[in-house]
Parts: C-alpha cells; structure tokens; sequence
C-alpha cells in the first residue's frame, strides 16, 4: 500500500484559483470581441509555453496576444483595450480549498504550490492574499520546465524535502494528474469543492 502523504501540492489555475467565465465574456462583449476570442488567444500552446518556461515575460505574452487580435479585428487600440481589461481580472480564490491549505499546515503537513506560472506570479499571490499560505511555491517559468516533465514534479518534491510517494498532487488537469503519476507522485483530480472530503481522508485530516 502507498503511505500516508505528508506533503501536499496543489495546482493554482482551475484548482485553487477560481476563473468566472461570465467576467471573461463580458469583458468580450464589451470590446465587441466573439466570445472564446480571449481564450483562444491566450492558450494557443505555441504562445503559452514561451511564457510559461520563462522565455517570454507576462507583458511580453500580452504584447503577442495584443498582436494577434489586431490581426483578427484590425484594431489595434480595441485590442490592447480588451487585453488590458483581461489582464486586470486576476480570479479569485477557491475558499473551501484554502481551508484545507490551512488544515493540512496546522496538521504538519507541508503544502506547496505548483504552478505553470509566468512572472506575474508573486504579484498575483499577493493580490489573491496567498503569499504566506505555502512552505514552497514551484513556478515553472522560475524553474525553465513546465508540468508535466517529470523534472518539474522533481523539482517540486525538492522544495517540499519529501520523497515523491509521500505526496499527494491536486490538479484539474487529467494530464497533469498523469504526469505526476508518472513520476511517482500520488495524485488526485480536481472537480471542485466536493472533492475536499477525499482529499482531506487522503491526508489523514
């Protein structure tokens, strides 16, 4: 049998941090953009990755994504206007999750934060008010590799100073969950809030 964890790492985007749609949507409308546009725009892989491993900075991401919309609506100022405003929305986060952040630290249990991060990061932990809330906070644009490498997984159970079977991975990304898998991890995925009794059984909590 796998042992009981004794460390957690959580992902941010879809797990910890919460995006609304709607928001996202209106910002669209209101730019008078299709809606999806922003998204499309954002999680095309070819210009994801150069941020996500560090090679691109967040303003530099927002300066192609800029560029391609003008491309779509031949409007430049409408474009960086909706960009703008996109970039200003920076989520919000999952409280019931925190909670079990919290529990977990309370219990012993050393928690971290893995995230395919750009350099917007520290900022936006701040600005969600969870600067304090990790023992360690593995960014892969910090570390150049980005989940799922079995490095990145690597690096994070490093930070954490726990062998990789003793941690439990929460991700909403089936992939991801694999990854870690893979890499010997245990690792659970994401749905929602009602995933938080499972995952606090799984710590023992």
């Amino acid at each position: 049998m796998r042992p009981k964890p004794t460390a957690l790492l959580v992902d941010l985007d879809g797990t910890l941090r919460r995006w609304d749609p709607a928001v996202i949507h209106g910002i669209e409308v209101a730019h008078g953009l299709k809606p999806g546009t922003l998204h499309t725009a954002a999680i095309d892989w070819s210009r994801l990755m150069p941020v996500i491993i560090g090679d691109l900075t967040h303003d530099e991401w927002a300066e192609v994504i800029i560029a391609d919309l003008t491309d779509q609506i031949g409007d430049e100022e409408r474009a960086r206007a909706a960009v703008k405003e996109w970039e200003s929305y920076r989520g919000s986060v999952e409280p019931e999750l925190l909670d079990l952040v919290r529990a977990a630290r309370a219990a012993g249990i050393k928690v971290g934060l893995a995230t395919n991060g750009t350099d917007l990061l520290p900022a936006d932990l701040r600005t969600l008010g969870l600067t304090d809330e990790f023992d360690a906070v593995v960014n892969s644009s910090v570390l150049h590799i980005p989940k799922p490498a079995p490095e990145y997984f690597g690096a994070a159970c490093l930070a954490l100073g726990t062998q990789p079977e003793r941690v439990l991975f929460v991700d909403d990304s089936e992939r991801f969950v694999r990854g870690a898998r893979a890499a010997g991890l245990a690792a659970y995925r994401w749905t929602g809030p009602s995933d938080i009794p499972y995952i606090r059984a799984a710590l023992g909590l």
